[in-house]
């Protein structure tokens, strides 16, 4: 009996270990030729994928403020059932001293635990980026504005897709009341954007 529970016990913890290297995102590069001061401000939540700390909330935003001790505060900002909520964090860059940078950051809002804030993608002009984790159940696609043209965030979900992350799954906040859709296939509209928190 004791040999049974101990295999199933290795083979629970190596289906862990596999499934963690396949959802690794080791194999996505953060952006090169990061600047910090010029990620700094306001980011509106266009996608996510779901998580029990965003549950329900819409409207989401985060600000990002370079600090003189070279750490970023981080405020996120949301409203979950007309309520604001609003929690206040700490981010650092990862490898500070590799030049060029690269869009590595560490991020925390529960005291010394820090988790991996991987920047893979970067407008030119800075004015979206996609950010995931140290694996592919983490992502967020955040805009300068609180729309983004529905062409480009569809060019945007067909690379993250061939990249293997689960986009049927993703969630798409409401930026405006005018915007009911929550998840799925990005909503068909009118106009040309979608529209979220």
């Amino acid at each position: 009996m004791k040999k049974k529970i101990a295999a199933g016990f290795v083979s629970l913890v190596s289906g862990i270990v596999l499934s963690g290297c396949a959802n690794s995102t080791a194999d996505i590069a953060a952006v090169p030729d990061f600047q910090p001061e010029k990620y700094m401000g306001v980011w509106y939540e266009i996608v996510r994928l779901p998580h029990y700390f965003e549950r329900g909330l819409d409207h989401v935003k985060a600000e990002y403020s370079l600090k003189p001790d070279g750490m970023i505060q981080v405020v996120n900002r949301g409203r979950r059932n007309g309520e604001i909520r609003r929690i206040v964090g700490k981010a650092k860059l990862k490898n500070p001293s590799d030049r060029p940078m690269k869009g590595e950051l560490r991020v925390s809002f529960f005291g010394p635990f820090y988790s991996d804030y991987r920047i893979i993608e970067l407008g030119p002009d800075y004015s979206y980026a996609v950010i995931t984790g140290s694996n592919k159940n983490y992502l967020w696609i955040l805009s300068r504005q609180p729309t983004m043209p529905k062409l480009q965030l569809r060019e945007i979900l067909d690379r993250l897709k061939k990249h293997g992350f689960r986009i049927d799954r993703l969630e798409y906040p409401r930026q405006t009341e005018a915007s009911p859709h929550r998840s799925g296939s990005v909503p068909d509209q009118e106009s040309k954007t979608t529209r979220i928190p």
